[in-house]
């Protein structure tokens, strides 16, 4: 979940993904008599190895199911997403599997898209005012007070708090929010001394982490809602020195995230199933196509990971859940 870059026009950055068909077997043959189904993803930003991951995912499974898969990466800007979803539609895609760019407006591809009778599946994140047919995601909520009650554990349950915020509004964002919060409820001794918006970012986080540092130094648990800012809170404490000692965790156990656990370098975060949600997303996705019926949502536990996890850590890099 990096930061994001504008880009000029949404039709440059769809890449083609051709997937040999599997055999008159596969979802091809039920859902089209033979014919090839393409199916639309559009990425937040491929740049981010969650979304990296899940497009890895989407486009394994779409070669096994001999689905067609077109990927469109965002790079953060929810201007250009729309640009791309629109594109989705003019090629008359089956469904599209949607990880919304931000929350502003992110309902308006998923409203074009039911104009023109295309279902969405939305990963990730999911518009309130437009949710997709169904909605694959981890629970975030239950993920987050299971990452609150490890902090409160492992602190004594006392401490001065500081929250490296996601993307505001975002499903993540307040999802984790709730969660982590439901946690600190029971445990009046830790105080939440500073809370700032980091955008999913390393460098920026790096940089919001340093200046909570300078106006609370009495800090002592920095919570990253992604692992990329628990990462820059690693940062900005390693660059105040002093030798003292925090608690640190985050969230997604994306690779760079399960090697800083691994290291001890954050003390924990919240493994997604990231691999898992991508398969279901393209299963989801053919489901639809056929006419079945398909919840409205499909929550995902998270695994705790902590620091004296390293087998755990290793196995989890090896294969991602």
């Amino acid at each position: 979940m990096k930061a994001r870059s504008v880009i000029a026009g949404g039709l440059a950055a769809v890449v083609t993904l051709s997937m040999a068909a599997c055999g008159r077997g596969g979802a091809t043959a039920a859902a089209g008599g033979g014919k090839n189904i393409t199916i639309g993803l559009a990425v937040a930003n491929l740049q981010a190895d969650f979304f990296n991951q899940i497009k890895q995912s989407v486009t394994a499974e779409a070669k096994k199911e001999g689905v067609k898969v077109v990927v469109a990466d965002a790079h953060g800007d929810a201007a250009t997403q729309v640009n791309q979803i629109q594109d989705f539609i003019s090629r008359q895609v089956k469904a599209i599997i949607y990880i919304p760019a931000g929350a502003t407006a992110a309902g308006v591809p998923v409203k074009a898209a039911n104009r023109a009778k295309i279902p969405v599946i939305t990963v990730d994140r999911n518009p309130p005012d437009a949710p997709g047919k169904s909605f694959i995601a981890t629970d975030s909520v239950a993920a987050a007070k299971t990452l609150g009650e490890y902090v409160i554990k492992k602190s004594g349950g006392k401490g001065n708090l500081a929250v490296l915020q996601g993307q505001i509004g975002t499903t993540p964002q307040v999802d984790r929010q709730n969660g982590f919060g439901q946690a600190l409820k029971t445990a009046p001794g830790i105080k939440v001394v500073a809370q700032q918006t980091a955008d999913w970012a390393q460098d920026k986080a790096f940089s919001v982490a340093q200046d909570m540092l300078q106006s609370h130094p009495d800090i002592n648990i920095f919570w990253g809602q992604a692992d990329a800012m628990a990462l820059g809170a690693a940062q900005a404490v390693r660059a105040a020195g002093g030798g003292k000692k925090y608690t640190i965790v985050g969230f997604d156990g994306d690779f760079a995230g399960l090697k800083a656990v691994r290291s001890g370098t954050i003390d924990a975060t919240m493994v997604q199933q990231t691999q898992k949600m991508g398969r279901m997303a393209v299963q989801t996705s053919v489901q639809v196509i056929n006419g079945k019926t398909v919840p409205a949502q499909q929550l995902q536990p998270a695994y705790l990971l902590t620091s004296q996890d390293k087998a755990t850590a290793d196995q989890y890099i090896a294969t991602h859940p």
